[in-house]
C-alpha cells in the first residue's frame, strides 16, 4: 500500500484539493492492505493517532477471525474504506455528490398511504427515521441501528446510483474553527453545500443539558452548492426554526415543500473536539459509560461547550431538517455525522474487541417499538434476540448483534474500516 500525500499547493486550503503529488511507501503491515490518503492541511489529531496505534491490534484481531473461519470473507484488503470528506479528492467528492442527487431523483418506494410526502428514494430514509425513533434510539439500538441504517443508505448510493466509494464521515474537530470555508461546507461544486443565509430571528438550539447552543449566524435557506435547490418535503417532526410551514398531516408525513435551511455552528462543534472524543473513548471502560458520556456528559460548569459529542456533532449543521431529531436525515450531512459516531464506537470497541464487540448498553431506557416485542428491550441479556428491520429500505432483517461487527457481520455485508 501507498500513503497518498497531497501536493503542497493543494495544502494551501482544504477546499482546493485536486490531486496527488507524490506517494510514499509505508512500512506498517496494515498500511500495505488499506489505501490511506491524507489531506496535509489537517495534521492528524489525537483520535486519528489513537486509531493509527490501534490498527495493528485490529489487524491481529481480524487475522484470528480469519484463522478461525469466522470473518465471513472480510479482510483488510477487501474492506470498504470510509474517509473524512476533506481527505477525498475532488473526483471522489463529485462522484458522491452525483450519487446523492441521483437518489433524490429516483422514485420513492415507501408505502404511499403512509408517507404521501415522500417524493423520492432519498425521502424513503427520512420517512423511516422519523417513524422508527424507538428502534433507532433506544439503548440497544442507537449504535447498531444507525450502523445498519447508514449501511442501507450507502448501499443504495452504490447499487442504485453507481457510487463506487464508501460513505464519508466528518471529523468534528476539523469544523471547530472555520466550517464555512471547509471542503465540506464552503458552497463550491465539490462541497455538500454552504451555510444557510443569516436569519437574525434564529437564536440557537436548546441542548439536552438545558443550555442554549447559540446561533452560528445562519438559519436561513442554503443558497450555494450542489444542494441549494433541494426541496425538503417531510416534516417538520420538531419545529426547530422560525416560520416553518406546518405539515398538512399531524405526524409530519405529508407533503410540505420548503427549502433546506442550515446553521453552521462553531459553538456546537466545540463540544466535539478531538480531545473530547479521545476522552470519550479512553475513559469509558464499559459501554454504559461510553453511551452516557456520548449523550449526557458529566456536568462541567467550567466548559461552556459541554453538550456531549453526539448532540454537538448533530448541530454542527443544525437547521431544517438537519436539526430536527425526527427528520434530520433530510440533510445529507446527517449521514456524515453518524458515520463519525460509528467511527468513534468502532475505535472504542477495537481497544478490546474480545470484550467490547458485543457489549450492549443495559441502562433501561425505551422499550421496543410496536412490532418488536419479544426481540429484546433495553437490557443487554435480551439483546441477542433483538432484530433490526428496515422495512422498505432494505430487505434483510438481521439480529442486532450482527451490526456490532464492522469486520464480517451479517455474513460479511459489514466489512469496512475508517481511516
Amino acid at each position: 500500500m501507498r500513503s497518498i500525500v497531497w501536493s503542497s499547493a493543494a495544502v494551501l486550503a482544504p477546499s482546493l484539493l485536486c490531486g496527488v503529488a507524490s506517494a510514499q511507501a509505508e512500512s506498517s503491515t496494515w498500511k500495505e492492505k488499506i489505501k490511506v490518503q491524507r489531506n496535509g492541511f489537517y495534521p492528524l489529531d489525537v483520535v486519528d493517532l489513537l486509531l493509527e496505534d490501534t490498527m495493528p491490534k485490529i489487524e491481529e484481531y481480524l487475522d484470528k477471525k480469519i484463522a478461525a473461519g469466522k470473518n465471513n470473507g472480510c479482510t483488510l484488503e477487501n474492506a470498504g474504506v470510509r474517509r473524512e470528506w476533506g481527505d477525498m479528492t475532488d473526483l471522489q467528492r463529485t462522484e458522491f455528490i452525483n450519487a446523492t442527487l441521483c437518489l433524490m431523483s429516483k422514485p420513492s418506494r415507501a408505502p404511499k398511504d403512509l408517507f404521501p410526502g415522500a417524493r423520492n428514494r432519498y425521502d424513503d430514509f427520512v420517512a423511516y427515521h422519523m417513524t422508527h425513533m424507538g428502534v433507532l434510539h433506544d439503548t440497544v439500538g442507537l449504535f447498531p441501528g444507525h450502523k445498519y441504517f447508514l449501511y442501507a443508505y450507502e448501499t443504495a448510493l452504490r447499487n442504485e446510483c453507481g457510487y463506487t466509494g464508501y460513505h464519508p464521515y466528518m471529523n468534528y474537530d476539523r469544523y471547530t474553527k472555520d466550517p464555512w470555508n471547509s471542503a465540506l461546507f464552503n458552497g463550491n461544486a465539490t462541497s455538500m453545500g454552504g451555510n444557510g443565509a443569516p436569519d437574525p430571528r434564529y437564536k440557537g438550539i436548546n441542548s439536552a443539558t438545558g443550555k442554549l447552543i447559540p446561533s452560528g449566524g445562519g438559519g436561513g435557506c442554503v443558497t450555494e452548492g450542489p444542494f441549494k435547490d433541494v426541496v425538503v418535503s417531510l416534516g417538520p417532526g420538531v419545529y426547530m426554526l422560525n416560520d416553518l410551514p406546518k405539515n398538512p398531516l399531524a405526524n409530519g408525513t405529508g407533503s410540505n415543500p420548503r427549502c433546506m435551511r442550515r446553521d453552521l455552528n462553531v459553538n456546537s462543534a466545540l463540544g466535539a473536539t478531538a480531545n473530547k472524543s479521545l476522552e470519550l473513548i479512553t475513559k469509558s471502560k464499559d459501554i454504559n459509560t461510553f453511551y452516557n458520556t456520548l449523550l449526557t456528559p458529566p456536568r462541567n460548569n467550567k466548559d461552556p461547550y459541554n453538550w456531549g459529542v453526539h448532540e454537538a456533532g448533530h448541530f454542527i449543521a443544525g437547521g431544517d431538517p438537519g436539526g430536527d431529531p425526527l427528520c434530520s436525515p433530510g440533510d445529507p450531512v446527517f449521514y456524515f455525522h453518524h458515520a463519525m459516531l460509528d467511527r468513534l464506537w468502532w475505535i472504542w470497541q477495537m481497544q478490546d474487541p474480545e470484550n467490547r464487540l458485543n457489549a450492549v448498553v443495559n441502562l433501561g431506557g425505551r422499550q421496543p417499538a410496536p412490532g418488536h416485542e419479544g426481540h429484546g428491550g433495553a437490557d443487554g441479556g435480551a439483546a441477542a434476540g433483538r432484530m433490526l428491520d428496515l422495512k422498505w429500505l432494505f430487505p434483510d432483517v438481521i439480529p442486532v448483534l450482527e451490526a456490532h461487527d464492522s469486520l464480517g457481520g451479517h455474513n460479511g455485508a459489514f466489512c469496512h474500516v475508517y481511516v
